[in-house]
């Protein structure tokens, strides 16, 4: 593929295909969600691509450009990133899991409910 010829924003504006998820009542909340993930997804490629240049950097000296598209981590790099990585995703996604958690503790499974009830 001819990267001069290829038109990245419209490849990066594509719609997908089917509905998109919706997780809140306001679609406000919706598009903040979808601008906070994708600048989370750029964050974590950048992670990744210094990840890279430290790594060259510590065994070869200098890098050139070429040296960074063509690196490809071995298996203990690649092992060391997936735990970067999670590690990010963790603590960027804690404030809406502490969220979900305050609200399992707050309304208790209709069972529960059901089954006190029945207690009365």
């Amino acid at each position: 593929m001819n990267d001069a010829a290829f038109d990245w924003m419209a490849a990066a504006n594509k719609k997908a295909k089917g509905k998109r998820p919706e997780y809140f009542d306001d679609p406000q909340d919706e598009r903040m969600l979808s601008i906070l993930m994708a600048v989370v997804g750029e964050v974590s490629v950048l992670r990744e691509r210094m990840d890279t240049v430290e790594r060259l950097l510590d065994t070869k000296g200098t890098i050139s450009r070429d040296d960074i598209e063509g690196y490809v981590p071995d298996k203990q790099a690649a092992y060391e990133r997936g735990v970067m990585i999670r590690e990010y995703i963790y603590r960027v996604m804690r404030g809406p899991q502490q969220m979900v958690e305050e609200l399992k503790q707050a309304e208790p499974p209709v069972e529960d409910v059901s089954r006190e009830l029945k207690e009365i």
